[in-house]
C-alpha cells in the first residue's frame, strides 16, 4: 500500500480495541511506525504478540485519558518516541444503553470524557505538535449514532454529534498550517464494544435487517478509510466525516 505515502510516517493510535488495534495493524502494514495507546495492559499485550510475526513497528503506552494533563503527558510521551506526530487516530470510547430517565449523572459523565473530552484534549495536544511541523492527519472516530435518533443512546449521541463539530471546527482552524482533521463514522460494527448487545437474542438479525448490504461491519471495513484519510492521498480532504456503515444512513 505504498501509494498511501505512509511509510516511515509516525502515527499514534488512542485505543487499543477493535477498531483502534485494527488501525494500528493496518497502519504498521503500510510501513507507518505505530504507538498505540490504551488504558488497558492486557489489551496492549495482545496488540504486541499478535505482531511479533507480522511487520511493522508498533510500540504501546499505558496511559489513562480522563484528563488534560493525562492526555498531554501521553501525546507528548509518544511524540518523544516517535520524533513526531504525523498521524493521529483516536479510537477510544465507550457505551452504556439506557433509556434517558435511567441514566445517571456518572454515566453521562464517563460517556462525554472518554468519548468527547478525550478527543479536544489529544486533538488539542497532537494538534499543537502538527501545526509547529506543519504536517498532520487526524482521524476520529464518530459513529451514525451521530445522524440516526437510536433509542437507548442518548450520552453515545450526544458525544458523536459533538465530535462532527469538533473536527470541523479543528479543520477550520488549522486548514492553512498543513493540517487536516476528519472523522470516520461506521455503523453496526463488530467490537468489544458492542459484542454484548448483539449477542442478545435477536438483536443480530434485527440490526442486520437494518442495514442495506444485509451484513454488520468489521472493524477490518473500516480500517480503509481511516487509512485513506490519514495518508498522503487526502491531503485535499479535511472536515468531513466519512460514513462506513453498509448504507444504514441511506435508509
Amino acid at each position: 500500500m505504498g501509494w498511501l505515502g505512509l511509510d516511515g510516517r509516525s502515527a499514534l493510535v488512542f485505543g487499543a480495541g477493535g477498531l483502534g488495534a485494527a488501525c494500528a495493524r493496518g497502519l504498521a502494514d503500510t510501513g507507518a511506525r505505530v504507538v498505540v495507546v490504551d488504558v488497558d495492559e492486557t489489551r496492549l499485550k495482545a496488540l504486541r504478540e499478535d505482531r511479533k510475526s507480522a511487520n511493522g513497528d508498533i510500540r504501546t503506552l499505558v496511559a489513562d485519558v480522563t484528563t488534560p494533563d493525562a492526555c498531554d503527558e501521553a501525546v507528548a510521551a509518544a511524540a518523544r518516541l516517535l520524533g513526531g506526530v504525523d498521524v493521529l487516530i483516536h479510537a477510544v470510547g465507550t457505551n452504556d444503553r439506557r433509556p434517558v430517565l435511567d441514566t445517571p449523572d456518572a454515566v453521562w459523565e464517563q460517556i462525554l470524557t472518554l468519548n468527547l473530552s478525550s478527543a479536544f484534549w489529544i486533538g488539542r495536544a497532537a494538534g499543537r505538535i502538527m501545526r509547529e511541523a506543519g504536517h498532520g492527519r487526524m482521524v476520529f472516530f464518530s459513529s451514525v449514532s451521530s445522524k440516526l435518533a437510536h433509542r437507548h443512546h442518548a450520552p453515545y449521541a450526544a458525544t458523536k454529534g459533538g465530535l462532527d463539530q469538533l473536527v470541523k471546527v479543528m479543520a477550520r482552524e488549522w486548514a492553512d498550517g498543513g493540517v487536516t482533521v476528519n472523522a470516520v463514522a461506521p455503523g453496526y460494527t463488530e467490537t468489544e464494544l458492542t459484542r454484548v448487545y448483539l449477542d442478545k437474542p435477536g438483536m443480530r438479525e434485527e440490526l442486520v435487517g437494518l442495514v442495506p448490504a444485509g451484513r454488520l461491519g468489521t472493524p477490518e471495513d473500516v480500517v480503509g478509510a481511516a487509512l485513506f484519510l490519514a495518508s498522503e492521498r487526502a491531503s485535499f480532504v479535511t472536515g468531513q466525516v466519512l460514513y462506513v456503515d453498509g448504507g444504514r444512513t441511506l435508509v
